[in-house]
């Protein structure tokens, strides 16, 4: 195992308004203090009832999916919490994961498929 899952983060145009939409009917708090994110008009959360996390991240030229059309593919993305991001990005890669960007923090990669996620350091709850 090389971390487990942080939360699952979903693209859209206003964070906190979705985060509330989520809270509603699921249940929860939004945008609830927590030292692994910041809160802020680019990334609110839903702390679900049972532990689990929802992150919604805003994205200047969001264009909502249409489902079914692949023309207008689903958009979200795993965080993954790791214990040393350094070592948790070469095994990702040996698994067939793809390097695509470090930041300050973080590390996107994107499974065999092409789909994203991030590699967090753990920081406690």
């Amino acid at each position: 195992m090389i971390g487990t899952l942080q939360c699952v983060v979903l693209d859209c145009h206003y964070p906190a308004g979705l985060a509330q939409f989520y809270a509603a009917l699921l249940g929860g708090e939004a945008d609830r203090p927590d030292p692994r994110w910041s809160l802020d008009e680019a990334w609110s959360t839903v702390h679900l009832p049972d532990g689990r996390v929802l992150g919604f991240q805003r994205v200047e030229d969001y264009r909502p999916p249409i489902w079914p059309d692949p023309a207008h593919p689903q958009q979200l993305h795993l965080d993954v919490d790791v214990a040393d991001l350094a070592a948790a990005e070469a095994e990702a890669t040996a698994l067939g994961a793809e390097l695509k960007a470090r930041h300050e923090g973080w590390t996107v990669l994107t499974d065999p498929a092409g789909h994203p996620f991030c590699l967090v350091p753990h920081r406690p709850a």
